[in-house]
């Protein structure tokens, strides 16, 4: 099969997928495999519903609903935190996606957890990796040649790009449905020139118990799995259904842009302690922390 075909399985089987295990994945305690800002706590909410209602201008946030896509269950950004919308609501794992009227649409690493499919430059063509079961166990495999058509036409011999396809479609997807409002969406990516000319290994990579990995076939439903969006073509998706000038930039740059009242206030709150709640604004913002590996694509339509 491809390897966006075992993608799918390894992380969505109903029966065996790692995103439909039940026990938890995010975060610091015992058994789970990786964490992201919103294990920071209320503050990571606090700074988007900030960021969010500066974006939307002279808009009343009191008529928008603030729609997250793809939370973990259990959990929602601004679980617990006072924001100015008229509702807050989450579409999970599963759930329908059905967005229509004034919306803020927000995701934290949904992208980067959609299947992908991996292509290796070998003899003059692209061919595409497949897994296959080999003397009971599974193996990396190249299929039959196949290139997409914005692959480059040349490429060191055995370059490999992780292709995530299925992260544009679902941007497609969303993009689609009629509302109007706000994009916005944090994960890590690189732009297509970065992943076709200077990513000669690919991005794909493995995440089990807060260690990473480049065995992708170990452990298949055990393992998260995930590889470096495209931001182009997720800024391509939105522009084509209207969405006005998006925006790419670090979650640093993000944050300080558009939610700098919210962090003067906070580090004037702070000011004479060293608090988790300040350490966790560091955490978010510093670039040798998240600031920098984290980046927000936004835009909107109106």
């Amino acid at each position: 099969m491809s390897f966006g075909r075992f993608m799918e399985l390894a992380l969505y089987d109903p029966a065996v997928g790692y995103y439909r295990r039940a026990q938890p994945r995010v975060g610091y305690a015992r058994g789970t495999d990786f964490f992201t800002a919103s294990t920071s706590g209320p503050i990571f909410g606090e700074l988007v519903s900030a960021a969010c209602a500066q974006l939307l201008g002279p808009d009343d946030p009191r008529s928008f609903t603030f729609v997250e896509i793809g939370a973990e269950p259990h959990a929602s950004v601004l679980a617990g935190v006072a924001h100015p919308f008229a509702a807050a609501r989450t579409v999970r794992l599963g759930e329908p996606l059905d967005l229509a009227g004034r919306c803020v649409v927000f995701s934290n690493e949904l992208f980067d957890a959609q299947p992908f499919r991996r292509f290796v430059f070998r003899g003059n063509a692209w061919r595409e990796l497949g897994v296959a079961l080999r003397d009971g166990a599974l193996a990396e495999v190249e299929l039959p040649a196949a290139t997409p058509p914005q692959f480059p036409t040349d490429a060191p011999d055995g370059y490999v790009i992780d292709a995530p396809f299925a992260a544009a479609a679902l941007a497609d997807q969303i993009a689609a449905q009629p509302w109007t409002g706000v994009f916005v969406a944090c994960d890590y990516g690189k732009s297509w020139r970065e992943l076709a000319e200077a990513c000669p290994a690919g991005t794909a990579r493995a995440y089990h118990r807060h260690t990473q990995s480049n065995d992708l076939l170990a452990l298949p439903g055990e393992q998260d799995l995930t590889c470096h969006i495209c931001w182009d073509w997720l800024a391509d998706a939105l522009a084509r259904h209207s969405f006005a000038a998006p925006v790419v930039e670090s979650q640093e740059a993000f944050f300080i842009h558009h939610a700098a009242d919210f962090i003067a206030a906070t580090a004037a709150a702070e000011a004479g302690r060293f608090s988790q709640k300040k350490l966790s604004l560091f955490q978010l913002l510093h670039p040798q922390h998240l600031g920098q590996k984290f980046q927000v694509l936004h835009a909107r339509r109106a």
